[in-house]
Parts: C-alpha cells; sequence; structure tokens
C-alpha cells in the first residue's frame, strides 16, 4: 500500500448531472466511467442530491422507471467529508453511514458544489497499491482534464 493517509491524497474529479437527466442516461454514465454515483447540479450550479448504484436500483422496480429522472430518484442529503481528515475515518465515515462514496463539497459565493470524490474504488485501488506510481490520477494535486456535460433536457414551453 502506499504511504498516502489523508482524503485529499487519493480524492477524484466529482461527476454532475442536472436534474432532468434520464435514470438511463445516469446508469450508462456510471457504467461507462466506473463511477458509484453522481451529484446533481440544479440550474444555478448548487448540489441538490446525488443517485448513485443504490438509487437507480431502487427506481428499476418502479413501473414508470423509462420516465424517471435524477430528481425524482436522487438522495437529497449528499454525505460529505473535508479533505484533511485520515482515510481510515473517512472509511469509517463510510460504513457508519451505509454509502459506498463521500464528496469533497466547498461553498464559494454561496452555491455549494462537489469539488472531488472519495469512494469505495479508490480505497480498494490505495489497498492494493504496491507503490504510488499506481495512483497517479488520484489526489488535489493532479491536473484534470474537465468531463463533457451532456445537454440539458429541453425545457417545457409556455
Amino acid at each position: 500500500m502506499s504511504a498516502r493517509t489523508l482524503v485529499r491524497e487519493l480524492i477524484g474529479p466529482a461527476v454532475t448531472c442536472a436534474p432532468g437527466t434520464p435514470v438511463a442516461e445516469i446508469a450508462r454514465l456510471l457504467l461507462a466511467r466506473d463511477l458509484e454515483g453522481v451529484v446533481v447540479l440544479n440550474e444555478d450550479g448548487h448540489a441538490v442530491g446525488v443517485v448513485g448504484q443504490d438509487e437507480l436500483v431502487a427506481a428499476y422496480g418502479r413501473p414508470d422507471r423509462d420516465r424517471l429522472t435524477a430528481e425524482d430518484v436522487m438522495n437529497e442529503t449528499i454525505p460529505h467529508v473535508r479533505p484533511d481528515i485520515p482515510l481510515a475515518a473517512a472509511a469509517q465515515i463510510m460504513r457508519d453511514l451505509g454509502v459506498r462514496m463521500l464528496f469533497l463539497m466547498p461553498q464559494r459565493g454561496g452555491i455549494t458544489y462537489p469539488a472531488a470524490t472519495l469512494s469505495y474504488r479508490e480505497l480498494l485501488r490505495h489497498l492494493a497499491a504496491r507503490s504510488d506510481d499506481e495512483l497517479t490520477d488520484l489526489g488535489i494535486n493532479v491536473v484534470r482534464q474537465p468531463f463533457p456535460r451532456p445537454p440539458a433536457p429541453p425545457r417545457p414551453g409556455p
């Protein structure tokens, strides 16, 4: 295992979606990027919820699942953590809350937004890493390429 010990040393990028994003599109995104979930941002860029694998599996059993959107299934509680706490504490928080991901949620200009995420996947990669060379894509100092955002669904006319 590498010598990294703090959340900020193992975080990955947070991925977001709009409230009107269909659940099937979110499922495709999670599968394509091997993600645990996404943060839902409103029109102002404020984080309003999270859609994870659990929410999508719960939606699967609904007869209207083909018409459901992120807003319909999201959990309004966004599990978050500070970047300066030990990874072991973050892992315990995940277990205590029954979640597989935590978000770093800074506030700037009155808007709370997801800056990064820590998930089971990053913790498992850390556990399995033979050296830090296997984790160069993680951490607060990594230069990230922005993900293209999917277009927002059209708004109904007046």
